[in-house]
Order: structure tokens, then C-alpha cells, then sequence
């Protein structure tokens, strides 16, 4: 009872950070809070359960300078050219009678590339839906199109942070995880792409906005030299470099770039890494300004202190009755609709992403683990339902800044079709997994 009342406790601050546009900061610190009131109400000395908190903080320290290094790349990126032009050729080559198949393509590529689905949409996603507008396209389709594609680089690209907070708290390799998920993923994205064959059938784009394209071209030098800090990363990353390794020379070239390409001075440089990129002209300014350290210091926060919660319910036990109710259900229904189910649950209640991978992990994983599966299971298991199933409950920060960003309703999530295509058809793909891999 007393586990629920905290649960409760936390979920209205959620409810009320959301209505009220408050940090996500708020509503994790009041449930760390009220977690460790229960365990200090069950006999627990402050001391032990500070400790707990301290060593649940600390699976997620190595995790800091990734995002660090993620803030800074987006950044220059920008800066660099590289998003413009990605941006500006891609829009070229644009054929209006496959508009809806085009903008879930190019945004899968971009966020593929950024690893993040803000930073996609606020980029990428905004041109497309001026294009949409602009050629009598329905904006809840080219919506659905764009958070679709957002997505799937949000999941599967090593350069996300829902990826390598996946890989930290299931202990697996980043890059055999997203080989797993391109392998899992393939037939949710091939249904994607007949989906959206025929909503570009019947949504056709009449004209476009040539104007806002050709700024790109004004404001930045889009010579291929731009695109270097990219392939820098995509080859490393093919290499298996570590991430944080391949981030880096990637960050040093887009420096340079940055430098010598697009004449900007190293303090002005230094600047957007550090605060973000900022564009003079006031039509690409909400486009492509974003990104920078700073951007990254909310998240961190968060990532620290929904950490603590697992050291904290490690120590106590107050999961284990919740374990109880599932180990029961995964008997019955087994275990990866059990986790989808308690990732269902987890996204509702907490209204992003970070808190549901921690706590369906926590959860169900001495479950996988009791039934002699590998942790590299449970790993694609959650990349498969909770970091998508988190965007499909409209009061949810990770699908309502998207929306927002892009001006559009709730009305586009069903349009999204990867979101709910990946958790519906990935098992298939599991089972290919389990026929080909020796450790699966």
C-alpha cells in the first residue's frame, strides 16, 4: 500500500510538471523523494538508503560524457553545414507523387544520423511540413511520416540515448544491439515503407516552397566538404569504434569544418558548443538553431536521478510483489508480451522515455534472467516496446514535444505506423535472430 501511495504520488507530480510546462527534473526528484520516505518508513537508515541512491546513480555516470559529446555534435552539425545540406539536397531531389514516402525516408536517415527525434523533427520535420502546407498535403499524414522516421533513429542509431542507456543498464555491446535492431526492425520498416507508398498515392504534394530551400544554399557553403563529419562517424562506427571515440573525431572534423568551410571564428565555434547554434536569418532561425551542451544538462540530471530509483528498489525490494504479478502473466502470456504490456504501463504512468527503461528493466529482468535468457534478449526486448510504445500515449513528453515542435495534434499519431509496427511484428524478427545467433 505504502509503494502504491508513493507511485501515485509521483505520477501526479508528472500530471502536474506537464500541465504546468515544469522541468522533467520536478516530477523525479519529488518520486526519489517519495520512494525513499517508504523505504526510510520500512526501518531503513537514512545512511543505507542514501547509499542506494548513490549506487544506482553511478550505472549511469558513464553515460555523461556520451551526452555531453551528443549536445555538441547536434550543434555543430548545424553549424558546420552538414544538416543543411542534407536538408537542402534532399528536398531537391523530392519527387512530388511519393512525398509521404520521401519525408518518412529522409527524416529515418537524419535522425539515423543525429540520433535524436527532436532534433530531427525540429530540423528536417519543420521543412517538410512547410513543403506539406505549402503543397496541399494533409499535415497529420506528413506528420505521422515525419515521427516515424524520427523515431527510427531515436531507437537504433549508436548515437542515441535511449540506445546507450539501453546498452548500459542491460550490460550488452551498443553496436550488437543495433545490429539486433536492424535485424528485428527490418519488417516493421518494410511494412512502414508500403504504408507510406500508398498514403504518397493519395496524398500527392501539388507545389513546394522553393524559397525556404534555397536559404540554405544562401547561408551556408553546401560544398560535399560539409558532410565529412558524418562519414567520419558512419566509418567509425562501421569499424566498431566506441561511440564516444567516433563522436569525437566526428566533433573535431565538423571544428574544422566549421573553421575553414563555413569561416566561422573558434570563439564563435566554441560558443555553439557550448550554448548552441544559432542562425541569423529569422526564417531558418526555428529551423535549424539548436543543439549545445546546455541542451544536454536537463537530461543528464534526469538520466542521474531515475538511476537512483533502481538502486533504491534494488535495496528495499519493493518491486518484488509487482515481479510477483508478472512472473505470473509471463507464464501465462509469455515474456515479451509481458513486457510489452509492463512497458505499456511504465510509459503511461511516466510520460517519457528514460523512467520506463529503468523500471520495466528492473522488473523483468530477473525474470529473463530465471528463464536462462541472455541479457542481449531483454535488451532488444525493450528497444522493441518501451522506447517506442512511450510515443503512442498523447500526454507524453516524448511524443508531445515532437507534435509541437511541428504544430500538429494527436490526430498523426496513428498515422505513425513504425511506433506501433515495431512492437507488433519485431518478435518475427526475433525468432530469425534466434535461428542465426549462437548467443541469442
Amino acid at each position: 500500500m505504502d509503494f502504491l501511495l508513493a507511485t501515485i504520488i509521483f505520477v501526479f507530480s508528472l500530471i502536474y510538471s506537464i500541465y504546468r510546462q515544469i522541468s522533467t527534473i520536478f516530477p523525479v526528484l519529488t518520486g526519489m523523494f517519495a520512494f525513499s520516505f517508504i523505504a526510510f518508513y520500512r526501518g531503513y537508515k537514512l545512511k543505507n538508503i542514501l547509499e542506494m541512491l548513490l549506487k544506482g546513480m553511478k550505472k549511469s555516470f558513464s553515460l555523461i560524457p556520451v551526452f555531453a559529446l551528443i549536445g555538441m555534435i547536434t550543434a555543430l552539425w548545424r553549424a558546420s553545414g552538414t544538416i543543411p545540406f542534407f536538408v537542402y539536397y534532399g528536398t531537391k531531389v523530392l519527387n512530388p507523387d511519393y512525398f509521404i514516402l520521401f519525408s518518412f525516408l529522409l527524416t529515418c536517415f537524419v535522425s539515423f544520423a543525429l540520433g535524436t527525434s527532436f532534433g530531427t523533427v525540429g530540423t528536417i520535420g519543420i521543412v517538410l511540413m512547410v513543403l506539406a502546407k505549402s503543397g496541399n498535403v494533409d499535415i497529420y499524414v506528413t506528420a505521422g511520416a515525419i515521427i516515424s522516421g524520427a523515431f527510427f533513429g531515436d531507437r537504433s542509431s549508436p548515437v542515441s540515448s535511449s540506445a546507450n542507456l539501453v546498452a548500459l543498464v542491460t550490460e550488452t555491446d551498443l553496436y550488437d544491439n543495433v545490429k539486433r535492431m536492424f535485424i528485428t526492425g527490418a519488417l516493421p520498416f518494410l511494412a512502414s515503407l508500403g504504408v507510406y507508398f500508398f498514403l504518397s498515392k493519395t496524398h500527392p504534394i501539388n507545389v513546394t516552397n522553393n524559397e525556404l530551400i534555397e536559404k540554405f544554399n544562401l547561408c551556408f557553403n553546401l560544398s560535399l566538404l560539409v558532410i565529412l563529419p558524418a562519414i567520419v562517424i558512419f566509418l567509425l562506427m562501421a569499424l566498431k569504434m566506441n561511440v564516444k571515440v567516433s563522436m569525437f573525431f566526428s566533433l573535431l572534423t565538423a571544428i574544422l569544418v566549421s573553421k575553414f568551410i563555413q569561416n566561422m571564428s573558434f570563439r564563435e565555434i566554441f560558443k555553439y558548443m557550448i550554448f548552441g547554434y544559432v542562425n541569423s536569418d529569422p526564417d531558418l532561425s526555428g529551423i535549424i538553431s539548436g543543439g549545445g551542451l546546455v541542451t544536454m544538462i536537463s537530461v543528464s540530471f534526469v538520466i542521474l536521478i531515475a538511476s537512483s530509483y533502481s538502486g533504491l528498489f534494488e535495496g528495499t525490494g519493493m518491486l518484488k510483489d509487482v515481479q510477483g504479478l508478472l512472473i505470473i502473466l509471463s507464464k501465462k502470456t509469455g515474456l515479451y508480451l509481458t513486457t510489452l504490456i509492463t512497458g505499456l504501463v511504465t510509459c503511461a504512468l511516466c510520460c517519457n522515455q528514460t523512467l520506463p527503461i529503468l523500471l520495466t528493466h528492473d522488473l523483468m529482468g530477473d525474470i529473463y534472467k530465471k528463464n536462462g535468457l541472455s541479457k542481449s534478449h531483454l535488451a532488444i526486448d525493450l528497444e522493441n516496446t518501451v522506447i517506442l510504445v512511450a510515443e503512442l500515449f498523447p500526454w507524453s513528453i516524448a511524443i508531445g514535444v515532437p507534435l509541437a515542435t511541428i504544430g500538429v495534434g494527436p490526430k498523426a499519431i496513428p498515422y505513425a505506423v513504425y511506433l506501433y509496427l515495431v512492437p507488433l511484428l519485431a518478435p518475427m524478427g526475433r525468432k530469425f535472430l534466434h535461428r542465426t545467433s549462437n548467443t541469442f
